[in-house]
């Protein structure tokens, strides 16, 4: 017969809350008792009454991580119930925040030892009394000791438990800080449901300000109700723009599909080149809602068609990266960047579509010369590409010859044209083999071109005159003053 943890809970409260039965089975049994901590309010009280216990407060002065504390606790419990039956009391409920009681149960059977559970008031039930909330509403229960604010739900009742230090306070501040204004008020609950009660209201910025190390403190985050503060929030986010393409929403949202936002995208991804190329976080900022909105606007087109919606997209995007990244979430080694990329390409292929010709993953929605370049990688991938720069210079300076033969025998415009497009076509190999995306080449020298001619026009301005009051050469020495000026 395997010897037997019995696992009871001393509730939230002092000894006049604390449940008849598990008063007798500690007062009745020839079993020994060991506490996870003597810092409870019922503890005193059953001393007083002849009741002895072994306590495992020494064991959080030795150690550093609460996790070692709590494998600490239970190797000891494994250890001394081979002597014979043990009881093992802990605070509140023992299935509400014990994770001592988590690893018995995970244990237990490879041990060899049987578990039993005897409850006791949750601290929960104290703390809802205490701070007058019905948690019908919608509420969490998160670890202080292991607090991230990725876990919080803003518009639910949220209840931190394990406060036990000020370096925990501290951490559960920053962490909230990140969500929520510095002055948000939160409340410190002591002792919940005992005589000893206290209730404290704090800024949150005062959290970890005057904190006693206490085992019994639990914090309290009401939901916030500012919505400006919830615009942090993804979730918020998405109800937004549920609410625009909604029965009440904004009429030229409604109207749009997937076709009609085409346009929308590319422009708002070249307005955020621009602010990448001026270095200026916070427009970066600006332009990257922008694309995220043209992503959440599709989702939600789809959601409204029944079709998919923006999880379906997260869980494809989040299910491809760990896909593609098996050196970073398996077993795979790399020693480079080439290898990445190698092993990317292979994933890829296996993933996809059977291909009909080289060119098949083209993007076909790509401006010309962005389609220019990424055909030309792909030639180059089949083996069709030179070896060396001389000769592209070579078909460049042919291709230039070609177009200026078209022009000055004046050429059908048709012809003009295809020895134009080739001319181009040579320009982004050259791009290509100096390592230089001719398509943000391209837009640097587009936003110098505004630079300077914005420069010529306020010349311009101040000498009190139109554009065609100054001959060619005149504003080409103002072109060249902004030239030499940096602009």
């Amino acid at each position: 017969m395997l010897n037997k943890i019995v696992v009871a809970g001393l509730g939230a409260g002092d000894i006049d809350q604390l449940p008849f039965g598990i008063y007798k089975l500690l007062k009745d049994s020839n079993d020994p008792v060991f506490l996870r901590t003597k810092e409870h309010p019922v503890v005193s009280a059953l001393e007083a009454e002849g009741i002895e216990f072994s306590a495992y407060d020494f064991i959080y002065e030795e150690n550093g991580q609460f996790q070692d504390v709590y494998q600490e606790i239970v190797n000891h419990l494994f250890q001394e119930v081979q002597n014979g039956d043990l009881i093992y009391a802990v605070p509140g409920h023992p299935l509400v925040a014990e994770k001592t009681v988590q690893l018995l149960i995970e244990q237990g059977e490879e041990a060899g030892v049987e578990i039993e559970f005897r409850g006791g008031q949750s601290f929960l039930d104290a703390l809802f009394q205490s701070v007058r909330i019905d948690p019908i509403d919608g509420f969490q229960l998160l670890d202080g000791t292991n607090f991230h604010k990725s876990d919080v739900q803003l518009n639910q009742h949220i209840i931190i438990a394990q406060v036990y230090d000020q370096m925990i306070a501290s951490n559960v501040k920053l962490e909230l800080m990140e969500l929520l204004p510095d002055t948000y008020e939160i409340y410190m609950i002591e002792s919940a449901g005992s005589a000893n009660e206290l209730v404290r209201k704090v800024p949150l910025y005062m959290l970890d300000h005057n904190f006693s190390i206490n085992n019994l403190v639990s914090l309290y985050v009401p939901p916030v109700k500012d919505e400006q503060i919830l615009y942090k929030d993804f979730h918020f986010l998405r109800q937004v723009i549920a609410t625009l393409r909604g029965p009440n929403g904004c009429p030229w949202d409604k109207e749009q599909t997937h076709e009609s936002l085409k346009k929308y995208l590319i422009e708002e991804a070249y307005e955020l080149l621009e602010a990448i190329d001026e270095k200026d976080d916070n427009h970066i900022i600006e332009e990257l809602g922008d694309v995220l909105l043209q992503v959440m606007l599709h989702a939600q087109i789809g959601e409204d068609e029944g079709f998919f919606n923006i999880n379906d997209v997260i869980e494809a995007l989040t299910s491809k990266m760990i896909r593609r990244h098996p050196h970073v979430f398996g077993d795979t080694k790399v020693n480079s960047v080439h290898d990445v990329l190698t092993n990317w390409g292979k994933i890829k292929q296996s993933e996809g579509r059977e291909k009909s010709t080289i060119f098949t993953e083209l993007k076909k929605g790509l401006p010309a010369l962005m389609q220019a370049y990424e055909l030309q990688k792909m030639a180059k991938k089949s083996g069709f590409d030179w070896k060396d720069i001389d000769p592209v210079i070579e078909k460049l300076k042919e291709e230039l010859d070609e177009w200026l033969t078209e022009i000055k025998t004046k050429g059908r415009r048709s012809d003009v044209e295809i020895e134009f497009g080739d001319l181009l076509f040579s320009m982004v190999n050259i791009a290509r083999f100096l390592s230089i995306h001719p398509e943000q080449a391209l837009i640097r020298t587009n936003q110098k071109f505004v630079r300077r001619m914005n420069y010529i026009e306020k010349k311009v301005k101040e000498a009190g005159k139109q554009f065609s009051d100054f001959s060619l050469e005149e504003l080409d020495l103002f072109w060249d003053e902004a030239k030499e000026k940096g602009l």
